[in-house]
């Protein structure tokens, strides 16, 4: 059978999938829809293997890189769910402090992906923590699947609150230099808008794809901005021009990049709505944007 790539894909496999992993259909829907796709020799088993997550052999920096001190650390989140647990990286033997970079999942807890974003902040001479919110249910349980049906079960507003613990647990760490960003992807982008409004010490917010505040929940932002939109994301694009037009009547500072022919989820570099260009050029920016605002 011939080996399925990007192109042999229906846009709207990748919309179908959009609305599965964000909860608006369950998986018996997912998959009767998907037979509606299973043409020309292709199968809905090849279909769902095709675009489930391959965390095995997609990983940019593996745990045990030699140039990184990763650990697991908890915290305590008062606020939030209590204990938390999160991926602690930093440059090995690092001797001076680091600005730090929080990393926040997307709706299905602290996946690889994720921890390897962590890594791969990490590498860039920042000390990084993801956290995982699901902690107080037992933490990611080994699959996507499980992690939203599992993050389903906590308040978002509880979540933002472990996400603002976090910062503080940086802030006090010995290899922090007290200079902070965080950067999100999807729900994580909502976290980062989020932090940016209610943190006003926060340096730096980078959201991928991530739900807008209100409105006046935006007037009240103190911390820069850089934003990534995926141009085939029309679920979360429609709330941009309400949040630009409260940025720049608020006059505070962003940047909006919106990415061509690229769809939600374009960074995650394990299933097949990665588009490495977009994601490169993307990633390559938030760096450079952590480095001048985490001086």
């Amino acid at each position: 059978m011939k080996k399925l790539t990007k192109e042999d894909i229906n846009q709207e496999v990748f919309d179908l999938y959009d609305y599965y992993v964000h909860n608006k259909i369950d998986r018996r829907q997912f998959v009767e829809k998907l037979s509606i796709y299973a043409v020309g020799g292709i199968t809905v088993g090849s279909l769902l293997s095709f675009i489930t997550p391959d965390y095995i052999n997609t990983l940019l920096v593996k745990p045990d890189d030699a140039r990184l001190d990763s650990k697991y650390i908890t915290y305590e989140s008062p606020k939030g769910g209590g204990t938390i647990k999160g991926l602690l990286s930093m440059p090995d033997n690092t001797t001076k402090k680091l600005p730090g970079v929080i990393v926040v999942h997307e709706n299905r807890g602290l996946n690889p992906y994720i921890e390897d974003v962590g890594r791969r902040t990490a590498i860039e001479n920042f000390i990084s923590l993801a956290p995982d919110a699901l902690s107080p249910l037992g933490g990611y349980p080994g699959n996507d699947d499980d992690g939203r049906e599992l993050q389903k079960k906590r308040d978002k507003n509880d979540m933002l609150e472990d996400f603002i613990a976090a910062f503080h647990y940086l802030s006090a760490h010995p290899n922090c230099d007290g200079n902070i960003g965080v950067v999100g992807f999807c729900f994580g982008g909502w976290i980062s808008n989020m932090m940016a409004v209610k943190v006003p010490t926060l340096k730096a917010a980078v959201p991928f794809y991530g739900g807008q505040p209100t409105a006046e929940e935006a007037a009240q932002i103190k911390t820069p901005l850089q934003l990534h939109y995926a141009s085939l994301d029309t679920r979360v694009n429609e709330g941009w021009p309400a949040y630009q037009d409260a940025l720049k009547e608020n006059n505070i500072e962003y940047t909006a990049h919106f990415y061509p022919d690229a769809n939600h989820g374009f960074h995650n570099n394990t299933t097949p709505r990665y588009d490495e260009k977009a994601a490169t050029l993307a990633w390559e920016r938030t760096i450079a944007f952590f480095k001048e605002k985490l001086k």
